[in-house]
């Protein structure tokens, strides 16, 4: 009796430190601003007024900061995970555990088609005469393209059955990648712990721009590769928690007869590369191409192979497609209209230059994409 008694008092004891020293270093440790594995800011302290009592808000701010700055959270997140596939378990916070060590984000129905379809048609609708005629070019994700990879029982959503309902009710010409992505035979098409294609995907819907574009495109084998990381960890690795997975390559391509002009129109940056390298040593690393997010970026190739000038309006997709583009324009103007708040049809009515307009979106985030809004 005497024994159990002891054994009682030691596990309370026990207990009772171990939530002494959580609790401790709660308040006292270090509170991070960003999480390196999520990818993202974190909450910052809760702020007080009487409204958000009244209104919920403040507890939630609580629960929420709470929850980004528990102790050692990056190895509990990734112990859940752990013990969750270890059971069988193949959908974790919206990423699919598939085939050959892919990670692949889950589609749902969109629930904006609609309100999306009335945006692109508006946004043709401004361009006036004698403008170009827009394109629109939307691109299927890993979970349309590696379906076989998914789990057996994965609810299955086509992607493409929604993009050609909008490129018949936007009226736009389609530049429709999916059946070269299907088909073209190569792996490799999209990262394993990413959203976004890789370059070698990015090549094919590259192919496909081409070919509707009326342009001849740069074989792959005229271009010169760099591997510019091996242990990139994307964003479904981070939103998975699934830490097992190891890091994988990007991959780059320059072709050595463009002579480059790079200008940031936000911070004046002006360089003679499309990739920012500093990104290759962050967690960010896909970042690298067109050095992360802008809301204007203006290329201009002085040996480019023909004088025609492309405003392209576009998701991070597109970014790793651009260093194929620029061999063909003199100028792209590259549109991210999260933040670029002027409307680009005012700016190709001011730029009669511009010869060619296309929309490149991908389908996974283009239902939730507030950039679409800003388009015309």
């Amino acid at each position: 009796m005497r024994m159990e008694k002891r054994l009682e008092r030691l596990t309370a004891l026990i207990l009772a430190g171990l939530v002494l020293m959580l609790s401790a270093g709660f308040f006292i440790g270090e509170k991070k601003v960003f999480s390196e594995n999520e990818n993202r800011y974190l909450a910052s302290f809760p702020h007080f007024s009487p409204e958000r009592v009244v209104s919920g808000a403040y507890m939630e701010d609580w629960n929420s900061w709470l929850a980004d700055h528990f102790p050692f959270r990056d190895f509990f997140v990734g112990a859940k995970t752990e013990t969750e596939t270890a059971l069988g378990k193949k959908e974790i916070n919206g990423v699919f555990i598939a085939e050959d060590g892919y990670l692949i984000e889950e589609y749902r129905e969109p629930a904006n088609t609609e309100r999306i379809a009335w945006t692109l048609r508006k946004f043709a609708g401004e361009l006036g005469e004698g403008q170009p005629e827009p394109k629109l070019m939307l691109v299927p994700t890993a979970f349309y393209v590696y379906r076989e990879k998914l789990p057996e029982h994965a609810p299955w959503r086509d992607q493409m059955e929604t993009a050609q309902a909008l490129y018949t009710a936007s009226g736009m010409e389609a530049i429709d990648c999916s059946r070269a992505l299907l088909t073209c035979g190569e792996e490799n098409l999209y990262y394993r712990t990413d959203h976004h294609w890789t370059t070698l995907g990015a090549y094919q819907g590259y192919l496909v721009f081409c070919e509707k574009m009326g342009l001849e495109p740069v074989p792959l084998e005229k271009l010169i590769p760099q591997v510019v990381t091996e242990d990139f960890e994307g964003t479904l690795y981070s939103k998975s928690g699934d830490y097992s997975h190891p890091g994988e390559e990007i991959t780059i391509y320059t072709n050595p007869a463009d002579r480059l002009t790079v200008e940031y129109k936000d911070t004046g940056e002006i360089t003679d590369t499309l990739y920012n390298m500093e990104y290759a040593q962050k967690k960010d690393k896909y970042s690298l191409f067109l050095n992360n997010l802008h809301p204007l970026v203006e290329i201009t190739n002085e040996t480019a192979e023909t004088d025609r000038e492309l405003v392209l309006i576009k998701d991070s997709y597109a970014n790793s497609m651009v260093p194929f583009l620029v061999r063909h324009f003199k100028k792209i103007y590259v549109f991210d209209t999260r933040y670029y708040k002027d409307g680009p049809s005012a700016f190709i009515a001011e730029h009669p230059g511009i010869t060619d307009v296309v929309l490149l979106y991908n389908m996974n985030t283009l239902d939730t994409d507030t950039g679409i809004r800003g388009i015309y």
